[in-house]
């Protein structure tokens, strides 16, 4: 009974299947709590709200805080049921381990460390460990997963773009810092305060608050703007096209599928015929060895009446009646 029961709730919470009524409704419950407790967390942070609606927001902290807990909790309970983790002590410790088993860990941390040290000197950090909960969604969201497997795929490209964009960032704030340090040392001070412009520039943003003033500098300037609009697109064009690549895969895989449950009914509807077309078959080869022989036949009866004279070896005889045989089948594709 016990075992059933911790596969039954292993079923509803690891599997996330839209087929399972347990496990779709725990989805969206979960999920609908995710998005009311960070909206609640952004919420205390107004001062109106949080004065206004107090008791509220505490107790949806204080209600999606246990319920998180318990789900937890179940989950290192029934993680067992998985033979990758089916030792009671370190398969439930290896499972705590794995990123999203972490994610949930840490989502439910603030919690009861402001629960326990409300005067925490770092208490603005803790809460804003909050927000992580957001990550809890990758559990319940097709879209989330999407984007985690598009990125994980593309990743050496984007590592590769990433890469390009840190050499040219550090090229052009060095080579502006020396082009303009001397006509503007407040804003070019050093290569740090260059960078920033670098970042600025290259991201289009242009808060202004940092810019050439030498005609080279401003030419500097214009260049890099131009290379930033570029080089900063290539990371949407790797993801969208990943993007493009993971929904083909899922269709084929839907397909793949469909195509497979098809076969399976065609086979079954089509068994009678499949033993009409065997007994057909039979026949279509004994037909086609009866003339193969008879042509074989023909073939050494040739080669003895018009070599047996000359070559008296057997063996040689039969050689050569294979070679016609062979010889004929091929010229006129029997």
């Amino acid at each position: 009974m016990r075992k059933q029961l911790k596969t039954l709730i292993y079923e509803i919470l690891e599997a996330s299947e839209s087929s399972n009524l347990y496990s779709l409704a725990d989805d969206i419950v979960i999920t609908c709590l995710i998005l009311i407790n960070v909206a609640a967390f952004i919420a205390s942070t107004s001062p109106h709200l949080s004065h206004e609606h107090k008791v509220l927001l505490e107790n949806i902290e204080i209600v999606s805080s246990l319920v998180f807990t318990i789900e937890y909790a179940l989950r290192l309970w029934v993680c067992t049921v998985d033979r990758r983790y089916s030792h009671p002590l370190w398969g439930r410790l290896k499972y705590g381990l794995t990123p999203l088993s972490l994610i949930d860990l840490v989502s439910i941390l603030p919690f009861y460390a402001l629960l326990l040290f409300p005067n925490l000197s770092f208490v603005n950090l803790i809460r804003l460990l909050r927000l992580l909960r957001l990550l809890k969604m990758s559990r319940y969201s097709e879209s989330v997963r999407t984007l985690g497997a598009v990125l994980y795929a593309k990743k050496e490209e984007l590592i590769a773009t990433a890469f390009a964009v840190f050499i040219l960032l550090i090229f052009a704030s060095s080579v502006m810092y020396f082009v303009e340090y001397e006509a503007h040392p407040k804003a070019f001070g050093s290569i740090l305060d260059s960078m920033w412009w670098g970042v600025v520039t290259l991201t289009t943003v242009g808060y202004g608050d940092i810019y050439p003033i030498t005609p080279l500098g401003k030419l500097l300037g214009a260049i890099l703007a131009f290379l930033g609009i570029g080089i900063f697109a290539l990371p949407a064009g790797i993801i969208a096209s990943g993007f493009s690549e993971e929904v083909q895969r899922k269709k084929q895989e839907k397909m793949g599928v469909n195509l497979d449950q098809s076969a399976n009914c065609q086979s079954v509807q089509r068994l009678g015929e499949v033993e009409i077309d065997f007994e057909q078959q039979q026949r279509a080869i004994a037909l086609y060895v009866e003339s193969s022989a008879d042509l074989m036949q023909m073939c050494v009866n040739s080669a003895k009446q018009k070599l047996g004279s000359h070559i008296e070896n057997e063996e040689v005889l039969r050689d050569l009646a294979i070679h016609l045989y062979n010889d004929t089948v091929r010229k006129f594709q029997l």
